[in-house]
């Protein structure tokens, strides 16, 4: 139980420092604002996922089985 919630907190402050990289980074590519706002929103779903994901592997912990939505 403490070794999975330890690989949670590892795997979201990775996700957290790619997604920061990403928001500092995606100001310099050369795109047309279309093509920002469509990488921005796929990057915001991408997230939301992920952290659907972590909320269900932690309610697996607490006993509550949830089922796989992906």
């Amino acid at each position: 139980m403490i070794g999975t919630i330890i690989g949670i907190i590892f795997v979201l402050i990775i996700l957290g420092v790619i997604w920061w990289a990403i928001q500092q980074l995606l100001p310099l590519i050369p795109l047309p604002d279309p093509f920002r706002t469509i990488i921005y929103v796929l990057l915001v779903v991408m997230m939301v996922i992920i952290v659907l994901w972590v909320i269900a592997a932690l309610l697996g912990i607490g006993g509550i089985h949830v089922r796989n939505f992906l």
